[in-house]
């Protein structure tokens, strides 16, 4: 098998790495990737992999990781009675070409991986939906699954968390980062489940364009021109982790900022702390899977899983088109897909989808 392996002092550092595949474990079940998306998701994972367990999923050698993904495999070996060779998965997975997973709490829709490293984290990314019998498949619709389902998934949560906090009092919502999939996946959902609060999305001067074509927002601006923003209560949700863009907004917005909140880092490089000191609530860290527990704690799973369907669907009609998929092949393409990633190099109007 081969994995990526990115070395965490400094993520631009890969290299690909063979090993043996091994001797498969009893009631464990062989998966070959077939397919997955490189996405800002992805970027956040690896800089926040240590903090929040993100190399633990897929271990590799001291001071290595290898960065999680959303994709398709297919059961190449089986030592389950429930598994057997050519069915299909969708789920979390190692930028590689396999991955040895041992099921537990099997039923027709899915499973969990019960390996043992994996436990500790959350059990969201530990779970696999199969094809076969799995509400949320759409085979004409796997790109923009993996290319936009775990970010519009943030989106949603994000939405339902505000909602549920009555969006602190707030009737305007600013994302920063407005052309990434979660902004995106978070100005559909607010939309159509808050349509009384106002959505403004802050982009590079570059993005504009891309970003009021979109038709999510009710206002476009350049990240030069915070201090066009109407100063209304307002919350914000920062998607790229550019310090100097959160402290000008707010700068900006001071009092009128009602919450703060915090998810991902598509600004690598200008990420920090940087906000010590700055008006307004303090800036709040959005952890998803401890939302979706939530979630599914407070309205069921089932109950989850319609609103979220519902949602995606309505997410799929409103931006499932904006974006132009773009297939590469080989883990050489996933590498470099990905350090391009990490450096911003990607035009947010491309999906790439990986088949290794």
């Amino acid at each position: 098998m081969r994995e990526v392996h990115v070395d965490k002092a400094d993520l631009t550092k890969t290299h690909i790495a063979e090993r043996e595949l091994g001797d498969l474990a009893d009631d464990a079940v062989r998966l070959e990737i077939e397919s997955f998306s490189v996405t800002a998701n992805n970027v956040t994972y690896a800089v926040v992999g240590d903090g929040f367990g993100y190399w633990n999923f897929f271990p590799a050698p001291d001071g290595h990781g290898i960065v999680p993904m959303w994709g398709h495999a297919r059961v190449v070996r089986s030592n389950h009675p429930d598994f057997a060779e050519g069915e299909r998965v969708y789920g979390y997975l190692p930028m590689g070409t396999h991955l040895d997973v041992l099921p537990g709490k099997v039923s027709a829709s899915g499973f969990t991986d019960m390996a043992e490293h994996r436990q500790p984290m959350s059990p969201i990314y530990n779970q696999y939906s199969r094809l076969a019998a799995d509400p949320e498949h759409d085979p004409a619709r796997e790109s923009e699954r993996m290319i936009f389902g775990p970010l519009f998934k943030t989106g949603f949560l994000i939405e339902y968390f505000m909602r549920s906090e009555e969006w602190f009092g707030a009737s305007q919502v600013v994302l920063t980062s407005a052309s990434s999939k979660t902004a995106m996946g978070l100005a559909s959902v607010t939309r159509r489940r808050s349509p009384n609060v106002r959505r403004v999305g802050l982009t590079s001067a570059g993005n504009v364009a891309f970003v009021k074509e979109s038709g999510l927002y009710d206002r476009v601006l350049s990240y030069d021109d915070i201090g066009e923003i109407e100063g209304t209560d307002s919350v914000s949700v920062d998607f790229a982790g550019n310090a100097s863009v959160l402290r000008r907004l707010h700068e900006h917005l001071a009092d009128a900022l009602k919450y703060s909140c915090l998810v991902g880092a598509t600004h690598v490089d200008e990420r920090g702390s940087g906000t010590d000191g700055i008006p307004g609530p303090a800036p709040t860290l959005f952890f998803a899977p401890d939302h979706a527990v939530a979630l599914f704690k407070s309205v069921g799973p089932e109950e989850a899983g319609k609103q979220i369907g519902a949602s995606w669907h309505g997410f799929l009609k409103d931006a499932g088109d904006s974006i132009e998929i773009e297939r590469k092949q080989g883990l050489e393409a996933a590498r470099d897909t990905f350090v391009a990633m990490l450096r911003g190099d990607i035009d947010p109007a491309k999906g790439i989808v990986i088949e290794p």
